[in-house]
């Protein structure tokens, strides 16, 4: 294998493990064993947000070859700065922690007995040690982890289709295509994809990449986005089609937390393809997919904030330390509690994440600063009743919000935001 190529394979493998992690895991069976015969509908919307725009958004990083900062630039330099500030919060409060959770709820509790507090201090204390040797990540991600997830998530999955009667359940979602799209947004990827793919241009950076390189480094991060897109929807496809597969087979109690029903449900896949070993495989296969996304989480936050104080290794440190120490913070809740308190902060930042990505890999004649202005404040402004109707369904917001289309879906924002695109892009924009 040539050099290029093998950097190609440790570039892939290593974007694929930072994007995988908790929710990625845990989330897509679920979703089918509730679609039922409606779960390749749900994987149509599910992979849209969960894999098509995250992976847009590497191919943005490709192009604009610098830090998330980039992405809100043309809005303003205030609006790019408040929105890295919270994309960075939003990141090592919610899912950089769900991640020491999860690893805490199916592969330590189960086995050992011990509290969340000493699982989240010995978990980021690991990830401490990765970011601090940053220069290593790439390298060790993407040439023993990832492979190593791979091969265990493909073993699941194949050994449990093989295995199935291929028998489903009655879907439980009127709109399938629109439930699978929302739960997308609690993966974070196309947060993740703002994050670490400044992750994997600062990695490559650390190599000592050539300047002269500049076309050869967009490739290889184009390259290395489509291919951990295409392992992305492959993984995502087959655990919601396997939760679909296994409705009839494994029962969940309707009782249980929904984190406790994903758990349960996972590890019932895993022993009816795997045997009783199945639940060693599936503790280790947690283990490594949130430990993996969690550094690149804390890495992209510490990296951010170090570019903001003149490239300070000090600040690096310092804010490393501090996301990991939120992370034993908020490691205390449970996986379920967790995804409650993102799922509105995700319905007002996802929207805008989406339009950014997409704006960026625009050409610049149709996105011009106007209509990175116009879209991006539209889209903030229709994103807010949805995050209001979320929390007080009842309020009198809900009359106004029916006049809205979609608006009853939590995606009141698409259509305006696509309308102010189309006019704006005809105005002539000064810069």
């Amino acid at each position: 294998m040539n050099i290029q190529n093998k950097e190609l394979l440790i570039t892939s493998f290593g974007l694929f493990s930072l994007f995988f992690g908790a929710g990625n895991l845990l989330i897509p069976p679920l979703l089918g064993y509730n679609a039922g015969d409606d779960w390749f509908l749900v994987t149509i919307g599910f992979v849209i947000t969960a894999v098509v725009v995250p992976i847009i958004g590497i191919l943005a990083h490709a192009r604009l070859q610098g830090t998330l900062f980039d992405f809100g630039k043309k809005v303003s330099k205030s609006f790019s700065l408040i929105y890295c500030v919270l994309i960075y919060i939003i990141a090592v409060a919610i899912p950089s922690p769900r991640t020491a959770v999860a690893t805490h709820e199916i592969a330590v509790f189960p086995v050992f007995g011990t509290s969340p507090l000493l699982t989240s201090s010995i978990y980021f204390t690991l990830v401490l040690i990765f970011v601090l040797n940053r220069t290593k990540i790439l390298n060790i991600i993407g040439k023993f982890l990832t492979p190593f997830i791979v091969i265990l998530l493909l073993a699941v999955i194949g050994i449990a289709l093989v295995s199935s009667e291929f028998n489903t359940g009655v879907s439980q979602s009127e709109t399938p295509i629109i439930t699978g799209f929302l739960e997308g947004y609690q993966t974070f990827d196309a947060i993740a994809s703002v994050v670490v793919g400044a992750v994997i241009i600062v990695s490559l950076n650390f190599k000592n990449m050539a300047v002269e390189a500049y076309d050869s480094k967009r490739l290889l991060i184009r390259k290395s986005g489509f291919i951990a897109g295409l392992g992305l929807f492959v993984i995502y496809a087959g655990l919601i089609a396997v939760g679909a597969f296994f409705s009839s087979d494994i029962s969940i109690d309707s009782g249980l937390s929904s984190d406790m029903q994903r758990a349960n449900l996972l590890r019932g896949i895993s022993i009816a393809s795997l045997g009783e070993f199945g639940n060693t495989v599936l503790s280790v296969l947690i283990s490594l997919a949130c430990l993996t996304t969690a550094i690149g989480i804390v890495a992209g936050t510490a990296d951010y904030f170090k570019s903001l104080f003149k490239d300070s290794k000090v600040v690096y440190v310092v804010a490393a330390v501090l996301a990991c120490v939120l992370g034993v913070v908020v490691g205390q809740l449970d996986f379920n509690s967790i995804i409650l308190v993102g799922f509105p902060v995700l319905l007002f930042i996802y929207p805008i994440t989406i339009i950014l990505i997409l704006l960026n890999v625009l050409p610049e004649r149709l996105a011009t600063p106007l209509v990175f202005r116009v879209v991006v404040v539209v889209t903030v402004l229709f994103s807010i009743p949805d995050v209001i109707g979320f929390l007080s369904p009842s309020t009198s917001l809900a009359t106004i919000t029916g006049y809205i289309p979609m608006a009853n879906y939590s995606l009141g924002w698409i259509l305006p935001a696509f309308t102010a695109f189309i006019i704006t892009s005809f105005m002539p924009s000064k810069k």
